[in-house]
């Protein structure tokens, strides 16, 4: 559902995406782990259609997202960090209108309903945003997508900021919205909440996805995350280090 294909991302004296192959199935959660400057944001704004590739293909339900970036759009939920609200307005109200921008307008009963599988609980569909938690935010952002009939949804840094309980409950939702046939890409710093959430998990450093693993790997402790994803992170911060000492005494 969504594909990167040799995607190479650069910027004047820096390459941010070199060579990314990257692909998330319908009903997946994928859990893109590494280090700031790892290229995750970069990866995101490319998928989303904030930013053209230097060269690559991407797509979102088989289109091409850098030719036909609307269409992909329209298939495409994005839920950031801190989702963007209006506190003045109820978690109902903020669903409704975001809809209507999107050029659909919700019954009362549509609307219930995707607060519900968002997992917001009843009484607060009527409360205003600015009384929310930023866990029940994100609730509202996960309805929105809903909302948009989306086939694909893409998760930065959901769990930030969360408290334990918040980020479980979140984890959850975002499971259950995979089982339903969504396909989800997931950034995240979160090691715990990614081994427990997603069904794969890749490794990116210095633009370059160093490892993948799958979710029995790492859930059925085969596989030591946090120890795995240091090695490769050290090892690849050593491997720049030396490289560029090379360079410059080569220069």
């Amino acid at each position: 559902m969504i594909e990167l294909e040799n995607v190479v991302k650069e910027y004047p004296g820096h390459r941010a995406l070199d060579g990314l192959h990257l692909s998330v199935p319908a009903g997946c959660v994928y859990g893109l782990l590494g280090p700031n400057g790892a290229g995750k944001s970069t990866t995101i704004n490319l998928v989303t259609g904030l930013l053209k590739p230097t060269s690559g293909h991407i797509r979102v339900g088989g289109i091409d997202a850098v030719a036909e970036p609307l269409r992909a759009r329209n298939i495409l939920a994005y839920v950031s960090e801190s989702v963007a609200l209006y506190p003045h307005l109820t978690g109902r109200e903020n669903l409704q209108l975001f809809s209507r921008l999107a050029g659909r307008r919700l019954e009362e009963s549509e609307s219930t309903a995707c607060l519900e599988r968002a997992g917001l609980q009843a009484d607060a569909h009527g409360r205003r945003i600015g009384t929310y938690s930023k866990g029940m935010r994100q609730k509202v952002g996960l309805a929105i997508a809903l909302a948009k009939d989306a086939k694909a949804v893409v998760l930065d840094e959901p769990s930030s900021g969360l408290d334990p309980g918040a980020s479980h409950d979140l984890a959850e939702r975002v499971r259950e919205l995979a089982s339903g046939g969504l396909a989800v890409l997931m950034a995240t710093h979160d090691l715990f909440r990614a081994r427990d959430t997603c069904d794969t998990v890749g490794l990116l450093v210095h633009g370059t996805l160093r490892a993948e693993w799958k979710a029995s790997e790492v859930q059925d402790h085969d596989l030591d995350l946090e120890a795995a994803y240091l090695d490769l992170v050290n090892d690849s911060s050593h491997q720049s280090a030396t490289s560029n000492s090379v360079t410059s005494k080569s220069a």
